[in-house]
C-alpha cells in the first residue's frame, strides 16, 4: 500500500512541475527603431535567430528603399513590422495631410503580407493629428517602458545594465539597430534575461498573451 501511494505522489508531483514551468515565465518584447540599417540589422538578426527571439522593428520609409531585402528578411524570418514614418522627421510639427502621407508612403515599401497594426511617432512625440492619422488608419501608437538611451552613447555595458537594471514581466524595450553597441547590447540581453526565465516575442504576441485590445489611436507602454 506505501509503495502504491508513493508512485501516486510521484506521478502527481510530475504533473504539476510542467504547470509550475509555465507560470515562471516572463514576456518581453524588444522594439528597434530607425532601421534597417545595413550590417548592423543584418548582425542583429543573424543574432535573433540563434536564440530564436522574435522582435518588433519600426522602420523608417527611406531606409526601407536603402535594404528592401532586409525588409523582407525581417517579415519573413517573424518578427513583426511597425511604422516609424517615412522621413523620420517629427510628427509633432505636421499637419494630419503631412503625417498619412508618411504613413501611405511607408506602407507601400512594406513586404506582400505585411499589414502593420502599430505606429511609433519619431521621438515618441505624439500629437492630436497624430492620434487622429493613426485612428484613421487603423494603427494603435506603441511608446515604451524601458530605455536605456542606447543612441547616446557606445558603451555596450552602460546600456546592458539600464535595462537589466529596469526590465519587468510585460515591458516595453526601446532600442535602435543603428551602431555595434546597440546591437551588442541587445543580444547579450536576450542571454541574460533567458536565464532569468524571460522570453522574446513581438508586441502583439505579448498583446494576445496578456489578452488585451490594440485600440486604433490609443497610446500603450507595457502589457503587464
Amino acid at each position: 500500500m506505501r509503495r502504491i501511494l508513493a508512485c501516486i505522489f510521484i506521478l502527481l508531483a510530475l504533473l504539476v512541475l510542467p504547470v509550475q514551468a509555465a507560470a515562471a515565465e516572463k514576456y518581453v518584447a524588444l522594439t528597434f527603431d530607425d532601421g534597417p540599417s545595413g550590417r548592423f540589422t543584418r548582425r542583429l538578426l543573424e543574432g535573433l535567430y540563434e536564440r530564436e527571439a522574435k522582435a518588433t522593428f519600426f522602420l523608417c520609409g527611406y531606409r526601407m528603399q536603402q535594404y528592401p531585402e532586409l525588409t523582407e528578411r525581417i517579415y519573413q524570418e517573424g518578427h513583426e513590422i511597425g511604422l516609424h514614418g517615412f522621413t523620420h522627421n517629427s510628427m509633432a510639427s505636421m499637419s494630419r495631410r503631412e503625417i498619412a502621407k508618411e504613413l501611405i508612403d511607408s506602407q507601400a515599401l512594406l513586404p506582400e503580407g505585411c499589414h502593420p497594426v502599430l505606429l511609433r511617432p519619431p521621438g515618441g512625440k505624439c500629437t492630436d493629428g497624430v492620434r487622429q492619422v493613426a485612428q484613421a488608419r487603423g494603427l494603435a501608437i506603441l511608446g515604451w517602458s524601458v530605455d536605456p538611451r542606447d543612441w547616446a552613447t557606445e558603451d555596450t555595458a552602460a546600456i546592458e545594465k539600464q535595462i537589466l537594471r529596469q526590465v519587468k514581466d510585460g515591458d516595453i524595450i526601446l532600442l535602435h539597430d543603428m551602431t555595434a553597441s546597440s546591437v551588442q547590447a541587445a543580444l547579450d540581453i536576450v542571454d541574460a534575461l533567458d536565464k532569468q526565465g524571460y522570453r522574446f516575442v513581438t508586441v502583439s504576441e505579448l498583446r494576445k498573451l496578456r489578452e488585451k485590445k490594440l485600440t486604433p489611436g490609443q497610446i500603450y507602454t507595457r502589457f503587464p
